[in-house]
């Protein structure tokens, strides 16, 4: 069991839990996960122990968001995802939570300030709802194809585009 602590970007909420499962190896590419929290196409939870969940900071400025799994069956059919928490003034995704697995909370591995290890392996789920151009399965592999840069580099996106005949 570890203890780890989160907070949002703009510091108004802050948060607690315990984890046995702290390794943050499982990237979701469903839909909801890419939409409201996935800047890469993808998000990635962890995993705690929703009884030790404390805010330390700001618990009067959560908001949360329930998301419709599937928007293309008939309102009547239709079925809520679990609740994501979220701080509503930088937008930063903090947990999400459900009464269906009410034994834990998933927090974003984003919101998370407790250092860490990276995992030997990562999993991607829900590739049948990635973003064709975030779909690990169509990613370059080889590192000289994936530069990598400790800031921003020395090109703009319009130079890259260029560069690779992607202008349009």
């Amino acid at each position: 069991m570890i203890h780890l602590k989160g907070s949002c970007h703009c510091g108004q909420v802050e948060f607690e839990f315990d984890s046995e499962t702290p390794v943050p190896l499982m990237r979701c590419y469903c839909s909801i996960c890419r939409k409201t929290a996935g800047g890469g196409g993808y998000s990635v939870n962890i995993m705690g122990l929703s009884n030790t969940l404390v805010v330390t900071k700001g618990s009067d400025k959560i908001k949360s968001y329930r998301a419709i799994k599937d928007k293309t069956k008939p309102p009547a059919e239709q079925q809520l995802c679990q609740d994501r928490f979220f701080c509503p003034q930088c937008a930063s995704y903090l947990w999400a939570h459900s009464e269906e697995w009410k034994d834990w909370i998933y927090p974003y591995a984003s919101a998370i300030d407790t250092p860490m290890k990276p995992p030997p392996a990562t999993a991607s789920i829900m590739l049948s709802s990635a973003a064709e151009w975030a779909d690990p399965r169509k990613q370059p592999r080889r590192a000289e194809m994936n530069k990598m840069f400790d800031e921003y580099p020395d090109f703009s996106l319009e130079m890259w585009h260029k560069e690779h005949g992607e202008f349009v």
